[in-house]
């Protein structure tokens, strides 16, 4: 039997294997979930162990990282896979047409939290070894670092790296945490952009007032908050931020003539996002935007009273969370700081400012299109797709390239199935089972390829 018949035989059983992954609720942003990421680590990693492979748990400081290793070759390359099993919480649960964690297939498509994102990529690749494994095709060492906290910024992972480094030598990396661009056109990612985050309050009264009784008297934190949060950008949709923009190279005329190259349909994009019109900074395309220029964007903003019916008070306090994605040469801890400074000077009357910088940032990452990894997954992608990939970045931040990168010597490149309307970090969010077979498929032609 070869791979591909093996990997035919098992997909209803790997698809119940998927859905037992799914259903646990590894959400490693909230402490309450704590038990259920552990849950997902030893799960993952007996699965792993399942398949050929020697996997632990390690703890962290944080969310356990799973460590998987197939390394029978002592003479033949060794390749790292990197991925993550935590997911985005799935709060509004009223906007769910099933419950996030009872995966349900509907026409094709598995919904649940991390369906897309990207427990099925991880998926994917694991069974792809195992086919090959099983089939004795896999000549090539493999080892799965696959960590617990990527979504809220992989701030444990680093260390990690670091006491573990002789355990993750390797030869080559390849990121699972990348998609294509459509169901028939695929994309060779060459980059992600960095990260940084901030939370604030504004602290007002010392506790919430009658707004009869002292309204136009006392400064209102949310009236104080819908100022400062309108300072951050120009009409023009650039950031008003003083120095944010120091260190960012303008876009030359070749990268912009790259980038007109990808295709991009706005009214098919405008129709799929819900959105009456695009709009941001001025005198950039769409793909310039949301790839090679830094944003600053709120993603929360709270305060008062929002129950049913009405409560006529002055809040005591407001908040908000912004995050910043970044380019080459911006650095993170910096952007904070110039953030923290502009909320600083341009902070209304009447309120006290407390900001905290998120745990962990991280820097943009780009690397070569003619790197060896990169053309060999061109390869297979052609041939996987009938087309040629598109070479583009993506928006989006993995703040651990970088780490791996500077700490194993070897560009991460990019190389997973997940689809931009598959409703990452939304509600019903799915990934499409032909996804999870092609990607199984994909990663077994790419592990071949790079055992040549």
């Amino acid at each position: 039997m070869d791979w591909r018949e093996y990997l035919a035989r098992h997909q209803a059983a790997y698809l119940e294997d998927f859905r037992t992954f799914l259903s646990i609720p590894s959400i490693s942003a909230q402490p309450a979930y704590q038990a259920e990421v552990q849950r997902a680590a030893r799960w993952l990693a007996e699965r792993f162990r399942k398949a050929g492979f020697a996997a632990e748990v390690y703890p962290t400081q944080g969310h356990p990282v799973v460590l998987a290793e197939y390394t029978p070759y002592p003479d033949r390359p060794t390749l790292l896979y990197y991925g993550h099993y935590d997911v985005q919480p799935a709060d509004n649960p009223e906007r769910w047409r099933t419950p996030p964690f009872e995966p349900t297939v509907v026409d094709g498509r598995i919904v649940a939290r991390g369906a897309s994102d990207m427990k099925g990529q991880v998926m994917a690749f694991l069974l792809a070894a195992e086919a090959l494994i099983a089939t004795q095709s896999l000549g090539l060492n493999v080892k799965a670092l696959i960590e617990g906290e990527e979504e809220v910024g992989s701030p444990h992972l680093p260390a990690f790296v670091e006491e573990h480094r002789e355990r993750l030598r390797c030869d080559m990396v390849i990121n699972g945490d990348s998609g294509q661009l459509s169901e028939t056109t695929p994309l060779i990612s060459l980059g992600v952009r960095g990260i940084c985050g901030l939370e604030f309050d504004l602290l007002g009264p010392s506790h919430d007032l009658h707004s009869g009784s002292w309204g136009g008297q006392v400064q209102n934190p949310l009236h104080a908050l819908a100022e400062l949060i309108a300072s951050l950008h120009r009409k023009d949709g650039s950031v008003a931020v003083r120095g944010f923009y120091d260190e960012v190279e303008p876009l030359s005329p070749e990268l912009r003539e790259w980038y007109r190259r990808i295709p991009w349909n706005e009214e098919e994009m405008r129709a799929r996002l819900g959105v009456p019109e695009f709009y941001g900074e001025e005198g950039y395309t769409a793909w310039e935007r949301i790839t090679g220029r830094p944003t600053l964007e709120v993603n929360g903003m709270w305060g008062g009273y929002t129950g049913p019916g009405s409560m006529t008070v002055i809040p005591a306090s407001a908040h908000a969370k912004i995050t910043c994605r970044l380019v080459p040469h911006q650095d993170p801890e910096r952007i904070v700081a110039l953030v923290k400074a502009h909320l600083e000077e341009h902070l209304p009357k009447g309120v006290r400012l407390e900001v905290r910088a998120m745990e962990s940032g991280a820097p943009a990452f780009r690397m070569r299109a003619d790197h060896p990894v990169v053309q060999a997954a061109k390869e297979v992608l052609t041939e996987l797709y009938g087309v040629p990939p598109v070479e583009t970045m993506f928006g989006g931040s993995v703040p651990i390239l970088s780490t791996l990168k500077r700490m194993l010597g070897h560009d991460p490149v990019s190389f997973g199935f997940a689809l931009e309307d598959e409703l990452i970090h939304s509600p019903n969010e799915f990934f499409r089972l032909s996804s999870f077979e092609r990607g199984q498929r994909g990663y077994a032609m790419l592990l071949l390829r790079l055992a040549r």
